[in-house]
C-alpha cells in the first residue's frame, strides 16, 4: 500500500524534471534498466496529437495531407442565389468611403504644419482607397462562379443575362478595385512627399476628386452587379429533395390555371402566349404532405437553336431538375396554335424526357366539340393515325379538365398526388444510391 502510495506521489513532481534511474519506496530499491525521459499524458502540459499508423505493432506517423486544391470541389447544391451579398449602388459607395476618409485625423504629436497636414492627406486618401476597395473585393469573393454552381443555375444565369454577361461584370468590378487601389496608393505617395502644406492640400484635393472620377466613370459595372444579384436573388427557390411537379406544354395551353388551381402559386392568366415571363413556384398540400409546382414558358414547334431564353429555361428545368411532368394539351382551337403543332412538341419532348414521370391532361374540355378542330394550315388528308387520334382524343390515357367548370378537377388532384408520392419514391431510391456510392 505504500509502495502505491509512493508511487502516485512521483507522479505530481513537476512535468521539467526526470525521473532518476530508481525510485525509493517504502520496502527497498527498484532498479530500472535504463535513464527514461517520461514525456507521458499526466507528465505534460503543453501535449500536441498526431495521428499514426499500425505498422507492425509499431506506431507510425501519419501525414495529414489536405487536397492539393480544394477550389475543384464539385458544387451540386441549390440556393446559392439566396446567398448574394447585397451590394449598394455605386453612388452611396464612394459618398459612403468618403464621410469616413474624412474623419481621418493626423497621427498625433506631429508639430511641424507641413508635416501634420501631408500626415492628414496621404492618411485619408489611403483611408478612402481601402473603403472603396474592400466592399468590391468582398463582392468579387462572394458572387459564385459560374462553374462551381448547379447546371439549372448556371442555366438561369446564362438565359437571363446572356452568356458571359455575368462574368464580364465581375471583372469589371474587379478591374474598378485594382484601378482604385493603384490611384489611391499614388496620390498618397504624393501627397506624404509634399513640400508644404499648401502643396499637401493641393494633393489631397486632387487624389479625392481623381477617385471620384474613376467611380463615376466606371461605377456602372457595380450598378450592373447590383441589377444581378436583384434579378437572382428573386430567382425562385428548388428545393432538389422535394417531389416537383412541372406544367409543360404550347403557349396559352392553360399551364397557368392550373397552377393557381392546384397550388399556392399565382402566376398571371392572359389570352396571349407567354404570359409566363420566367419560372413560376408554388407549393401544393396534399394529405398533410408538401410538394412543389412550377409554371414554365409554353414551347414552339422549332428547333433549339431557334427558341428564345423563354423556351430554353423551360428546357434547363426539365434538363437540370428532378421533376415529374403536368404535360397540358389543348385541342380546342383557342391556344393558337394548331393540334397537329402541338402533336409534334409533345412528340419531340416526351422522346428526350421519358425517363421522367409523366401525366398528360387535356385543358378546357367544356370548349371541345363533337368533330376535331382542324386549323386551315393543316393538311385535312394526311395519312397518319397516330396524329389523327390525337386530334379527337388526344394522348392516350389523357385527363380531361375544365378549369371553368371543374370538371375532372377531383381526378386530377388525385392523379397529380399519385404521381408526386411516386417522384418522392424517386427522390429516396437516388438519395441511398448516392450514399451507397460515396461509401464505397
Amino acid at each position: 500500500m505504500s509502495c502505491a502510495f509512493s508511487l502516485l506521489e512521483s507522479c505530481h513532481l513537476p512535468c521539467s524534471r526526470y525521473l532518476s534511474t530508481t525510485f525509493r519506496f517504502s520496502r527497498g530499491f527498484y532498479q530500472m534498466q535504463r535513464p527514461i525521459k517520461h514525456k507521458t499524458l499526466c507528465l505534460c502540459r503543453n501535449m500536441q496529437t498526431f495521428a499514426c499508423e499500425l505498422v507492425k505493432a509499431s506506431y507510425v506517423p501519419t501525414s495529414q495531407t489536405k487536397p492539393k486544391d480544394q477550389s475543384l470541389a464539385k458544387v451540386e447544391t441549390i440556393g446559392a442565389f439566396q446567398k448574394l451579398p447585397m451590394v449598394m449602388p455605386s453612388v452611396d459607395i464612394f459618398q459612403s468611403a468618403l464621410r469616413k476618409a474624412k474623419r481621418v485625423l493626423p497621427t498625433k504629436g506631429i508639430a511641424n504644419v507641413a508635416k501634420r497636414e501631408r500626415n492628414r492627406g496621404a492618411k485619408q486618401l489611403d483611408a478612402l482607397m481601402k473603403e472603396l476597395a474592400v466592399p468590391l473585393r468582398g463582392y468579387i469573393e462572394n458572387f459564385p462562379k459560374r462553374i462551381y454552381l448547379h447546371p439549372y443555375e448556371r442555366s438561369l444565369i446564362e438565359l437571363t443575362f446572356g452568356a458571359g454577361n455575368y462574368e464580364e461584370v465581375l471583372k469589371k468590378v474587379d478591374a474598378l478595385r485594382k484601378k482604385v487601389v493603384s490611384v489611391g496608393k499614388e496620390h498618397a505617395s504624393l501627397c506624404a512627399k509634399s513640400l508644404s502644406k499648401k502643396e499637401a492640400e493641393e494633393r489631397l484635393t486632387e487624389g479625392l476628386e481623381k477617385l471620384q472620377e474613376i467611380f463615376k466613370c466606371e461605377g456602372q459595372a457595380i450598378d450592373d452587379l447590383l441589377y444581378i444579384a436583384k434579378t437572382l436573388r428573386a430567382m425562385p427557390v428548388v428545393d432538389l429533395e422535394m417531389p416537383t411537379l412541372c406544367l409543360v406544354g404550347a403557349p396559352n395551353v392553360g399551364k397557368s390555371s392550373l397552377v393557381r388551381l392546384l397550388s399556392t402559386g399565382k402566376p398571371e392568366v392572359c389570352n396571349y402566349p407567354f404570359t409566363t415571363r420566367g419560372i413560376l413556384m408554388g407549393h401544393i398540400t396534399l394529405d398533410y404532405q408538401h410538394f412543389q409546382v412550377t409554371d414554365t414558358p409554353g414551347l414552339l414547334k422549332r428547333c433549339d437553336e431557334d427558341r428564345n431564353n423563354l423556351e430554353k429555361l423551360t428546357l434547363a428545368v426539365l434538363s437540370h431538375l428532378p421533376t415529374a411532368i403536368l404535360y397540358v394539351h389543348d385541342l380546342s382551337g383557342q391556344c393558337g396554335m394548331s393540334p397537329s403543332d402541338q402533336f409534334m412538341i409533345y412528340k419531340e419532348i416526351s422522346e428526350r424526357f421519358g425517363n421522367h414521370l409523366w401525366l398528360d391532361v387535356i385543358s378546357k374540355c367544356d370548349l371541345l366539340k363533337e368533330s376535331p378542330v382542324v386549323f386551315i394550315t393543316e393538311d385535312r388528308e394526311v395519312d397518319h393515325l397516330e396524329l389523327a387520334n390525337y386530334r379527337k382524343i388526344g394522348p392516350e390515357g389523357a385527363l380531361r379538365v375544365s378549369v371553368k367548370n371543374e370538371d375532372g378537377i377531383d381526378k386530377l388532384k388525385k392523379k397529380v398526388h399519385e404521381l408526386l408520392m411516386s417522384q418522392m419514391e424517386r427522390i429516396k431510391s437516388k438519395r441511398i444510391q448516392d450514399n451507397i456510392e460515396v461509401l464505397r
